[in-house]
């Protein structure tokens, strides 16, 4: 039986993660656990929405796909719309797309259906990890091409990557 966790220091949740047992190639904390966890999901998307209260967000656009579960639930919390941003293909209307490089350098496709976004939103991008920063900096290039303005960027963990970094210091 392992130690009682704290339950009572902000970020507490952390601890639930399960390490890496796919090798080399899946070199990040499993956070699934979180979201299994009633109380440590609701925590965790109360310290991710807190930090945007008052940033009048229109719409959260989580990415492709373990943002998913995340964007849904702090939008609700915010009171905000929900865009998903998708990979290439999954969508079958008008569509903007964003080319961009994924955390194994490959290069991929982002999308959004052209009429979600307009001038004057206000978008908070969410997903559950930064491990390069190419996901999140194309999400971002993204909404910008289709006239709406990033807020800030939430997600459970970053890597202090050069793009997790540049994303820690230049957004919310």
């Amino acid at each position: 039986m392992g130690e009682e966790i704290d339950r009572s220091r902000k970020s507490w949740y952390l601890e639930l993660m399960k390490p890496n047992m796919r090798g080399a190639n899946y070199a990040w904390l499993d956070p699934s656990t979180i979201y299994n966890n009633a109380r440590a999901f609701n925590d965790c998307i109360n310290d991710l929405s807190q930090p945007f209260i008052d940033d009048h967000i229109s719409m959260v656009a989580a990415i492709d796909a373990m943002g998913f579960n995340l964007g849904g639930a702090i939008a609700h919390r915010l009171g905000a719309g929900l865009v998903c941003v998708r990979k290439s293909g999954k969508i079958s209307r008008d569509l903007i797309d964003q080319p961009y490089s994924n955390y194994t350098k490959r290069e991929q496709i982002m999308e959004i259906p052209s009429d979600v976004l307009h001038t004057g939103d206000r978008v908070l991008i969410v997903d559950q990890w930064i491990e390069t920063g190419g996901s999140t900096l194309g999400a971002i290039k993204l909404i910008e091409k289709a006239g709406a303005t990033v807020v800030g960027v939430a997600v459970i963990a970053a890597e202090r990557s050069t793009g997790g970094l540049f994303i820690r210091d230049n957004y919310k």
